[in-house]
């Protein structure tokens, strides 16, 4: 069932709506939900890579080979691949608020119960059926948060602002690493309470803060422009009428049915797009502290620097793309470019691991591919409307995201067949080239 009156058409206009007014509207949504907003995705992602981590002790404590770590930090996305298009539906017909809320409780007491594997109480299962176990359910937790968001994100802003937005929302990713693993690497080097491993409190301390803004999200967070109290009625007026006319114009010409999500080619296009360039970005983020602390030589203070220099790259790479996509209204070489110099960077930092000042470039060269986030997600509302957009995220998120099963796996089997990680940064590298070459064939609408 869709949603009532503001949904379907303009509000009455009691009024003439000045650029003032929208300006207003825009600075004022954006303050109201893109810090908070950026919280949450701050926490999900802490959350779902602080196994790369915690699996420093973690791996000698339980007797885990590197391919055990790859496929338990990649089976989290097997999970995530069952739920996420039901869950992307219910942000878009019933609520964004109660939805992200049930989901960040849920996968923040799974994501905390990491921290009690191999004790006693879980015994009649293995270790690494523990490990299996819990990753597979955190995938299912959060499934649907990150599409719904993106689906949220469009019930507030209009297309052209849309890149811009979700550039806000998706610096989350590099700065959950930034903040994240110095976070997790003091916690794991540091905090030894009642005699348990740091690795243990790096599940449970970084995953209680998921249900207590799951709780406040319920209270914080509006579903839809028409229900927000903290909006003056002029700016209400125009977001509602501005998104109202974007719905009908893509209605008119076939947009909003749920089927055109499984059969227009650019969605099918976006979907293998985005498999490869997951496969490729999450074999990195999983197996980058390995790979620094193999660097000869290196301290820990400069092995955790190293990890987050690629992800300050990263965060400058999306704080550019997003406003220059939405100002210059191009979305194809914005998506294109940042995967393609992903892939070079992998390579080549895979092929220059004698020369430890090139090889950390070339990461950091490897880190902008984020970069094409905010343009790529801003693709999908370009195609569709409705319910048809809401099925078209889910699908190349949850498709997509099965490159973060292949990914890690990939590379930790190719690392305990060859003793390094050549092989499998070689293997992401292609990834992440084939991506990107994939991406110079999206071809976007004319006229927005």
């Amino acid at each position: 069932m869709e949603n009532p009156i503001p949904l379907g058409k303009p509000i009455a206009t009691p009024a003439p709506i000045t650029d003032e007014v929208a300006e207003r509207a825009r600075r004022r949504i954006t303050r109201r939900l893109m810090p908070y907003l950026l919280v949450l995705y701050l926490i999900a992602y802490i959350d779902r890579t602080n196994v790369g981590i915690a699996k420093l002790q973690m791996q000698s404590e339980l007797g885990f080979t590197e391919a055990v770590i790859g496929f338990g930090a990649g089976i989290f996305f097997l999970g995530y691949f069952l739920l996420e298009i039901p869950g992307t539906l219910i942000v878009e017909k019933w609520s964004a608020r109660k939805w992200i809320a049930r989901i960040m409780i849920s996968w923040g007491i799974v994501a905390t119960m990491m921290g009690f594997i191999g004790l006693p109480f879980l015994s009649f299962l293995s270790n690494t059926q523990q490990f299996y176990t819990l990753r597979f359910i955190l995938g299912l937790a959060e499934a649907g948060f990150f599409p719904g968001v993106i689906i949220y994100l469009s019930h507030w802003f209009r297309y052209e602002d849309r890149a811009k937005a979700k550039a806000r929302f998706m610096i989350g990713i590099p700065i959950s690493t930034v903040i994240g693993v110095p976070l997790s690497r003091a916690i794991l080097e540091n905090i030894n309470w009642y005699g348990w491993a740091g690795w243990r409190w790096v599940y449970i301390l970084e995953g209680i803060p998921a249900i207590i803004f799951g709780i406040i999200t319920l209270f914080y967070l509006t579903d839809r422009p028409h229900e927000a109290k903290w909006l003056p009625e002029d700016e209400k007026q125009w977001i509602t009428n501005e998104l109202a006319r974007e719905r009908e114009q893509k209605a008119a010409v076939g947009r909003a049915k749920l089927s055109e999500a499984f059969k227009h080619p650019q969605i099918i296009l976006l979907v293998f797009i985005y498999l490869f360039a997951v496969t490729g970005n999450y074999g990195l983020t999983f197996f980058l502290p390995s790979i620094t602390k193999n660097m000869q030589g290196m301290s820990v203070m400069w092995q955790t620097v190293v990890t987050t220099l690629p992800y300050i790259c990263c965060t400058l790479a999306i704080l550019y793309s997003g406003p220059s996509s939405d100002r210059t209204g191009e979305r194809r070489w914005h998506t294109a470019v940042p995967i393609l110099l992903m892939g070079v960077g992998m390579g080549m930092s895979a092929v220059t691991g004698n020369y430890l000042g090139i090889t950390i470039i070339f990461l950091c060269l490897a880190g902008l591919a984020p970069g094409a986030w905010p343009s790529f997600w801003s693709l999908p509302t370009a195609f569709l409307t409705g319910s048809a957009a809401a099925t078209a995220v889910g699908l190349i998120n949850s498709v997509g995201n099965l490159g973060g099963f292949i990914g890690p796996y990939a590379v930790g089997y190719l690392k305990d067949v060859t003793g390094g990680y050549k092989a499998g940064m070689l293997f992401l590298a292609g990834c992440a080239l084939l991506a990107g070459l994939l991406a110079t064939r999206i071809k976007v609408p004319k006229k927005q």
